[in-house]
């Protein structure tokens, strides 16, 4: 068997390594799975464990769940490296389960990490001993399975989405690893705001908090009673950046927010960049920052180019796939992009007038034509009446058709700047308005 991921080579396992969960109720985060009463934590508590695929970010405990698995279900548990083994392993996992499953009467789960980085003819390669039972097969990865791994190896699994962790469950992890005999158990202190600077800074990874806690037990001084205590500034020391810098719930937080979202608007692709990495460098969750450029593509960039909002999406997407390191350069690519990119507030404008005419003015009927007329008592009244079918009409434009209420007919909302996509939109305006003004039909 190969070694576990957290064994060192000195044989003292670290602390991320000695809080594996020995319960489904120790296991932190991915409640949608394991929680009371949901079907996989049934499934193990009624032994009827099956083949399954585990699908999410770095950090969030695949491993782990793999072994807690194989530990509650009393099997012995093997493990592959997609990266580092070849069918000639694949070969000899077999041989030792089928040995262990016709001698000694126990079975196996095999563990695959990265099980995407297999080939073709290496995932088939599974495919006879799932069948035949001779292992329960559990591989991770954190690539859409849908598009990496072959039908047929999907076919005959489950697949199981793991989500990042939430800050409140790293806190969680952090206080038993301090209380816990296999931890730390009672030998450091720990104000509540470094546990949540840590979870913060950790993105997530469940591993990576530990790691963090257990390098900074080695920097921890004593307070004034002389307990061993970890502060911020030795936090500081062990992330390598000033966290009193980026305070989540202070004003300095606010201002590198201010300071990103104004270099983009101001068409600086350096200050951008520059305010994203100190806002990522100083523990900012960088799924945050993503929200941050899908609200700046909308509100200064518009449909001067509609493709800043569908790169900001996709890099999102790409940091919720990857996770950190590799999806911060998404992130990157969307705000060099955005910075560059012809900037318009025009939508923004329209829709926040829009907004404060519909609060203040009336409730306007709708347009007696503009009305749906389900019933025959609806037609009776009228309702449709003389409404024009764009599509019948030349060039798909019912000309001098009226769609906003009587009162506010001639109302403005959208106003195109002369700047990207939006020139074409305006002369697009500028003609339906022709068109509209010089119909006989107007009504």
């Amino acid at each position: 068997m190969q070694n576990g991921l957290f064994e060192s080579s000195a044989g003292i396992e670290p602390l991320a390594a000695r809080m594996r969960p020995a319960s489904l109720d120790e296991y932190v985060g991915q409640g949608h799975l394991v929680g009371p009463g949901k079907p996989l934590r049934r499934a193990v508590e009624q032994g009827q464990l099956h083949s399954m695929i585990l699908w999410g970010p770095p950090g969030v405990g695949k491993t782990t769940f793999a072994r807690l698995l194989a530990n509650l279900s009393e099997l012995s548990f093997e493990t592959l490296s997609a990266v580092l083994s070849g069918v000639k392993d694949i070969r000899e996992v077999v041989e030792r389960a089928r040995y262990r499953k016709q001698s000694e009467g126990r079975d196996t789960l095999l563990f695959v990490d990265e099980v995407h980085r297999f080939n073709k003819s290496q995932q088939d390669a599974f495919l006879p001993h799932i069948e035949e039972g001779t292992f329960i097969f559990v591989g991770a990865t954190t690539e859409n399975p849908s598009f990496e791994l072959n039908s047929a190896l999907l076919s005959r699994t489950r697949v199981y989405v793991l989500r990042n962790l939430e800050e409140p469950d790293l806190v969680a992890l952090l206080q038993r690893a301090l209380t816990d005999t296999q931890g730390l158990a009672g030998s450091l202190q720990v104000p509540d705001r470094v546990l949540e600077l840590i979870a913060s800074a950790a993105g997530g990874d469940g591993r990576r908090a530990l790691n963090i806690l257990e390098v900074g037990a080695d920097l921890a001084e004593p307070d004034e009673q002389g307990r061993l205590t970890l502060g911020e500034r030795q936090l500081e020391q062990v992330l390598q950046s000033s966290l009193r810098r980026f305070d989540k719930g202070g004003d300095v937080f606010y201002d590198q927010i201010s300071a990103l979202h104004k270099s983009v608007r101001g068409s600086d692709p350096d200050a951008s960049l520059y305010w994203m990495c100190r806002m990522l460098d100083g523990g900012c969750d960088p799924v945050y920052v993503a929200r941050r450029l899908v609200r700046i593509a909308s509100e200064d960039i518009g449909n001067a180019d509609p493709r800043a909002l569908r790169l900001s999406l996709d890099a999102w997407d790409t940091q919720e796939r990857l996770g950190s390191p590799e999806g911060e350069l998404a992130l990157a690519q969307a705000v060099v992009y955005l910075a560059l990119a012809p900037k318009s507030n025009a939508v923004y404008n329209a829709f926040n007038q829009c907004m404060a005419d519909i609060r203040k003015d009336p409730d306007h009927d709708v347009p007696v034509h503009l009305r749906n007329a389900p019933t025959s008592l609806m037609k009776s009244l009228g309702h449709g009446d003389e409404y024009r079918y764009a599509h019948d009409e030349p060039d798909a434009l019912a000309a001098g058709e009226v769609y906003l209420p009587d009162a506010i007919r001639n109302r403005r909302y959208y106003h195109p700047v002369g700047r990207g996509l939006e020139i074409k939109l305006a002369e697009k305006r500028a003609w339906i308005d022709a068109r509209n003004e010089g119909s006989d039909r107007k009504r």
